[in-house]
């Protein structure tokens, strides 16, 4: 159903990682490929992000929307049925009491006290990775490469230099995708070309430059399934490691779009010169997130992987890209619909007013190097 009487639309889609909840977005994009009028230029995706990148990208190549569609269902499901495996689930008294975290499953204290005794290299030294079995059986790398339609970015994060690679499309294979999910306490380091690489989402999660200066379209809709912010003090060690771990995979996107308001600021103001002006552009950004919802699950629900919690986060996804849509449909391409200053800009000193917060400024120039050879 086309969100209101206004022409076609173009978009660039920034994907998070983080786990099951993926399936968030696995909704999110069930929803936008039902949009005929919204054109779908650029995708950039990390870690469960960069699966359904490269599901959406698989599909559009064999079938447009409907395969797209079909390609995002057969990994989610596929993903499901290999997780019948995994003897850390959810308790009976958490099936009756309707909750989707794993916390009070006696394993998963178990398994991150194991995580820190051993190194993937010792407890797993064949290399087993349950998601390669998925790859091998879903992706095909042609189908992927061949996608004219979509422009494709997927980030990891370079082990030995600590910067993140964005691997363009016809570079992308079954190893680029586990590199960029590939977690380092869990699974052992992914080689590409004799490169290891862990998790993209250390370094970009996901990565927005190659959106702003590799695409045409100027209007980039986040995918949110990370929370921004938490009130309260975490107080458990299960907390704390989740409230760290959001942080530390948010911190990346924080500095890429305060550097986007500040450029927005400046332009704004029309302080540039000509020359100068040239090289920036003034990007509108979008948010598609459901805090309330999302923050109510713990970390532990990222390894839950049960269908029918899968299917709970693609009903949300859904829902939250159709109210984004009727909302904010004619934003795009016209301004952001966020308040990008407040969200991610801190208030600044009253003796420096167009100071943004943190060490070092603003950022004008791509907030991270790639690593791209």
């Amino acid at each position: 159903m086309k969100a209101n009487g206004q022409g076609t639309k173009t978009v660039n889609l920034a994907l998070q990682g983080g786990g099951s909840h993926g399936a968030f977005t696995w909704g999110v994009l069930d929803r936008l490929l039902d949009e005929r009028h919204l054109v779908i230029e650029g995708v950039s995706g990390t870690s469960a992000g960069a699966m359904n990148a490269a599901a959406l990208a698989q599909g559009w190549t064999r079938g447009g929307r409907a395969e797209a569609k079909a390609t995002l269902d057969q990994f989610w499901r596929r993903t499901s049925e290999l997780s019948q495996f995994n003897p850390i689930r959810r308790s009976l008294a958490d099936r009756l009491l309707g909750r989707w975290n794993l916390d009070h499953n006696a394993g998963i204290g178990l398994l991150e006290w194991f995580s820190h005794l051993l190194s993937p290299y010792q407890s797993n030294p064949l290399g087993v990775n349950p998601l390669r079995t998925v790859l091998t059986e879903l992706i095909d790398e042609k189908d992927i490469q061949g996608c004219d339609s979509i422009k494709l970015f997927i980030a990891a994060t370079n082990v030995e230099t600590g910067r993140a690679r964005v691997f363009w499309r016809h570079e992308i294979t079954r190893d680029v995708l586990l590199a960029s999910a590939c977690l380092p306490f869990t699974f052992q380091a992914i080689e590409i070309e004799g490169v290891p690489y862990w998790d993209g989402g250390y370094m970009g999660n996901p990565v927005i430059w190659p959106l702003i200066y590799h695409c045409d379209s100027r209007d980039i809709a986040v995918v949110q399934i990370n929370p921004l912010e938490r009130k309260g003090t975490p107080r458990t060690t299960v907390e704390i490691m989740n409230r760290v771990n959001e942080i530390s995979f948010n911190a990346s996107l924080m500095a890429e779009m305060r550097a986007i308001a500040f450029v927005q600021r400046l332009i704004e103001r029309d302080t540039l010169k000509d020359t100068e002006a040239k090289r920036l552009k003034n990007m509108r950004v979008h948010m598609i997130g459901d805090e309330e919802n999302l923050s109510a699950l713990g970390a532990t629900s990222k390894m839950n992987a049960e269908w029918d919690f899968l299917l709970h986060l693609k009903a949300l996804g859904q829902a939250t890209a159709d109210a984004w849509l009727r909302g904010n449909w004619s934003h795009i391409g016209e301004r952001s619909s966020i308040d990008l200053r407040g969200i991610f800009l801190t208030a600044a000193p009253a003796s420096d007013p167009d100071a943004s917060s943190g060490p070092g400024g603003p950022v004008l120039a791509p907030p991270m190097e790639t690593d791209r050879r």
